[in-house]
């Protein structure tokens, strides 16, 4: 049979199933075009992740470089807090030292008075407490008060009945304190 002899229920059939591929061929490029731009999409959308998380490590590692940074310099700083921590001190003892060299000098001169040199050491003593005085040092004289074993050390105990018992009569050597931590006790004679 021709073309032309077959029935025409077949030629409808045929016509039918051209179309049902012409509408499938038609789907099929649409899906590979939804496919391709998906796809397209896809990589760039993962381009535009990639590149931000380039740019979070770049951060990460500038910040974890900068706490390097900060903690070295604070151990630096640390270490020259104490190699010249005591560099003010170290000046007023110097100062000190300077009068204490001029007192000398002045006692082994022909005709020094005895006076004038007392005067000179007194001033230094004067110049070393005022200079302890800004570190926070204080002086523990403790002539006349109540004895305190926590900044005292009694040397002896002598009986007195003009003054109350554990009374400070004398002090053989004054104590000092940093910052009212006590560095050194003042040794003195207690009444009984």
């Amino acid at each position: 049979m021709s073309e032309q002899e077959q029935p025409p229920e077949t030629e409808v059939e045929l016509e039918a199933i051209d179309a049902d591929a012409r509408e499938s061929a038609e789907a099929a490029s649409a899906d590979e075009t939804l496919q391709e731009v998906t796809v397209e999409s896809v990589q760039a959308e993962l381009e535009v992740a990639l590149a931000k998380i380039d740019e979070q490590q770049t951060d990460v590692l500038r910040a974890q470089a900068e706490v390097q940074n900060i903690r070295r310099r604070s151990e630096q700083d640390v270490a020259k807090a104490h190699k010249f921590g005591q560099e003010k001190l170290i000046t007023e003892v110097v100062s000190l030292l300077d009068n204490l060299g001029r007192a000398i000098e002045a006692g082994k001169t022909d005709g020094a008075e005895l006076a004038g040199l007392l005067e000179g050491v007194e001033m230094s003593q004067k110049m070393l407490l005022d200079g302890l005085k800004k570190f926070n040092v204080e002086q523990v004289d403790p002539h006349g008060e109540p004895f305190n074993p926590a900044l005292h050390e009694a040397m002896t105990a002598v009986p007195n009945p003009d003054l109350e018992p554990n009374t400070v009569m004398e002090v053989f050597q004054k104590g000092y304190t940093l910052n009212d931590r006590l560095v050194r006790p003042a040794m003195v004679v207690v009444s009984k």
